[in-house]
């Protein structure tokens, strides 16, 4: 065998990229601790799985300190931001101290599948990729894979209407390269009014740099359809949320409105959905045919 290698084997031999998964939580008692038990079982370890509390007044960092306890192989790591009230300086915090290749970014009621990790290491295996989003499934609604199939039939039609000028990330389910992080974390906006969708912030930012963002459909996550939970005002405020985060970057392509008219169009029935399958799963199971 010869001594020397070409480039490509040692792209071949190159060990996989060491995935971070950050956290932002702030109140999330409920969920934190399913959250963390996903991203414990998976199929490949995560380098470090980062919760970033933000002042929490329930027992969030309580629950992940006594994860740690019991979890002690793992690689669970409790942060604090606590000079800013807000998703994004807490995002922000978590990413700067994470120190993975790759920088996983989900929410507190995200449960990922069990290959997750082992998937974005896939979806970064191409050199040129430099961020990436993945399909959700709604683990707290009925129908769930067909929702999966829906939701992954919807970003791929967002891709196709932008004519894959634009791809954008979602905030319960994106990874990106912290390389990426560190040529846009000075310039991804504050948002200090609380006014836009700050994943498709982070997505134009890295658009402006012209670094790639890729749709890979085995990325799958599972998250909450708590946002249904919402009155019609807020439910219309967070969609409209697509709106204002365009018009801040000067985006007028109006194709990108298309998730704004789904968004819309399903609230009252899959609002409707929820409230069966949540009196359904609260009823106890019935014996004996009784």
């Amino acid at each position: 065998m010869s001594p020397h290698r070409s480039p490509q084997d040692a792209v071949l031999t190159a060990p996989p990229p060491a995935v971070s998964i950050v956290i932002p939580a702030y109140n999330e008692e409920s969920v934190i601790r399913q959250c963390l038990i996903a991203a414990v079982y998976q199929s490949v370890p995560a380098h470090e799985i980062i919760v970033v509390d933000n002042l929490s007044k329930d027992r969030t960092a309580e629950i992940v300190r006594q994860m740690q306890l019991e979890y002690p192989e793992s690689p669970i790591i409790l942060l604090s931001q606590d000079r800013d009230q807000g998703l994004i300086p807490t995002r922000n915090f978590g990413l700067d101290h994470a120190t993975g290749d790759i920088l996983g970014r989900i929410d507190a009621d995200s449960v990922l599948e069990p290959d997750w990790v082992e998937q974005v290491q896939n979806a970064f295996a191409d050199e040129s990729v430099h961020a990436a989003t993945g399909p959700v499934v709604y683990y707290d609604m009925p129908m769930r894979r067909f929702g999966l199939k829906a939701d992954d039939k919807m970003r791929q039609l967002m891709l196709r209407l932008a004519k894959h000028q634009y791809h954008f990330l979602f905030g319960s389910n994106m990874a990106l390269r912290r390389s990426a992080w560190e040529t846009i974390r000075a310039e991804a906006c504050l948002d200090e009014r609380d006014e836009m969708h700050e994943d498709i912030d982070l997505s134009l930012h890295l658009a402006d740099h012209e670094l790639r963002i890729q749709y890979w459909p085995q990325m799958i996550s599972g998250m909450s359809a708590r946002r249904l939970e919402d009155s019609p005002r807020d439910y219309r405020y967070y969609v409209t949320r697509f709106d204002r985060t365009y018009k801040a970057h000067n985006v007028k392509k109006m194709a990108l409105k298309a998730p704004m008219v789904v968004f819309f169009s399903v609230y009252f029935p899959a609002k409707l959905l929820r409230a069966i399958h949540t009196v359904n799963a609260a009823q106890p199971t019935r014996r004996g045919g009784q």
